[in-house]
């Protein structure tokens, strides 16, 4: 008795779970009404753990068309049940991936910025290059020629420092989104060995989000049909505890035998007796 309302207790409390994820995805789905989806949600899943309970305790006297509803509608409940659940998952699968993604492209906007300002300070190096190039050629003159570059090179130092200190910020700006990215990343880790496991590590990044979907299924499979299942076995566990015990049938073979040699044996056997037997 004890190990039926165990699985009496589990079963509400998985179902129970199971229901809260169910319309917490119902609501992602339709958002504009929170209040009815809640109720509805509610009750239905209330109403599918009754009607899985009554199925069970009236099978052998419930009309043949009821029974035929109350499984079409048990098991359209469990679909509705496992479709808010798998879209909860989703959603939680989804908003991380959106998190990561829009990290990725603000790092991948600053890493074109600094790009762009590397190029800046590498043209201006190869332009000061060149003219130190003008400089030593001319042995004579290069002081004259150095004294009319001075307009010039001083613009170049000034971008190379100007694109230097820009690139120091940039990459000030870029350190907290690599770590945030990184601590996504981190997050979603597991399902990437996942993804490892079940299509290789060359391929895992092309069907990442398979295995978010693969594992989500395998969770949708087991959550609320088990919590189904519990109920009903929990009402036979219940049932069959509450049945007073009966003699089986090898029992009854051996009182027979028993009875049949007492009267070989000359042994009257009374009602009461025969009763206990």
């Amino acid at each position: 008795m004890i190990m039926a309302f165990l699985v009496l207790i589990a079963g509400l409390l998985l179902s129970g779970t199971a229901a809260y994820y169910s319309i917490i995805g119902l609501l992602a789905i339709f958002p504009g009404a929170i209040v009815p989806i809640a109720l509805m949600g509610s009750s239905l899943e209330f109403a599918k753990l009754v009607a899985a309970s009554w199925l069970y305790r009236n099978w052998d006297i419930a009309p043949k068309i009821l029974k035929s509803y109350f499984i079409f509608a048990i098991i359209v409940l469990m679909f509705i049940t496992s479709l808010g659940t798998f879209g909860y998952l989703s959603k939680v699968h989804l908003e991380s991936s959106i998190g990561v993604a829009d990290n990725s492209l603000e790092i991948a906007r600053i890493e074109q910025q600094i790009a762009t300002e590397q190029r800046k300070v590498d043209n201006a190096q190869r332009s000061l290059e060149s003219l130190d190039s003008v400089v030593d050629k001319a042995f004579l003159d290069g002081a004259r020629i150095r004294n009319q570059q001075k307009a010039e090179r001083t613009a170049l130092n000034s971008t190379i420092e100007n694109s230097g200190n820009r690139i120091e910020e940039l990459s000030t700006d870029l350190v907290p989104l690599r770590r945030s990215n990184i601590e996504s990343e981190a997050k979603i880790g597991p399902l990437k060995y996942i993804a490892e496991l079940i299509y290789g590590k060359d391929e895992a990044a092309n069907y990442f989000d398979s295995a978010v979907r693969f594992v989500i299924i395998l969770i949708v499979l087991v959550f609320d049909p088990l919590a189904v299942v519990m109920i009903i076995a929990a009402n036979h566990g219940i049932s069959t505890r509450s049945k007073p015990e009966s003699k089986t049938s090898d029992e009854w073979v051996e009182n027979i035998k028993q009875l049949k040699r007492k009267r070989k044996e000359g042994i009257v056997i009374d009602e009461q007796s025969l009763y206990k037997m």
